[in-house]
């Protein structure tokens, strides 16, 4: 029996329970065949002293948007995912509201896996642009 998009959704946004992702906040908020997004919101809990989202919290929503992406299309009773190397570049400051971020893979492969992650605020405007690299190694018993 498959789950249905709220169910994934739910269950999804269940596992990141007591993790980065709950104390920043993010929230899984749809996916399809080759993309997932994710949202964040930007509150002083993730400024920067100068009030403004701080980089880091940006990259670990990227970070986190990717590697579940990753996650969700490997076999997860054979396989765990970790993340290689993140890249970001910040283009636009963010005060409040919500950024979200969209993972798409560039390479999907047994092994690698190559996402592109673009960050957005509210009206759409480009935030900061992410790639991240991630493997898929086989569980040891």
């Amino acid at each position: 029996m498959q789950m249905t998009k709220e169910e994934f959704l739910l269950k999804a946004n269940a596992a990141s329970k007591n993790t980065l992702m709950e104390t920043l906040d993010i929230e899984i908020i749809d996916f399809g065949d080759d993309f997932l997004i994710a949202r964040m919101p930007v509150t002083p809990r993730v400024h920067q002293p100068d009030g403004v989202l701080h980089g880091g919290a940006t990259a670990a929503l990227a970070e986190s948007v990717g590697s579940f992406a990753s996650h969700i299309f490997i076999d997860t009773e054979k396989l765990f995912v970790r993340g290689l190397e993140i890249t970001a570049n910040h283009l636009k400051s963010v005060k409040d509201g919500f950024v979200y971020a969209k993972a798409t893979f560039l390479h999907k492969g047994r092994t690698t896996q190559l996402l592109d992650i673009r960050v957005t605020d509210e009206a759409d405007n480009l935030i900061s642009i992410c790639r991240l690299s991630t493997i898929s190694l086989p569980k040891t018993k």
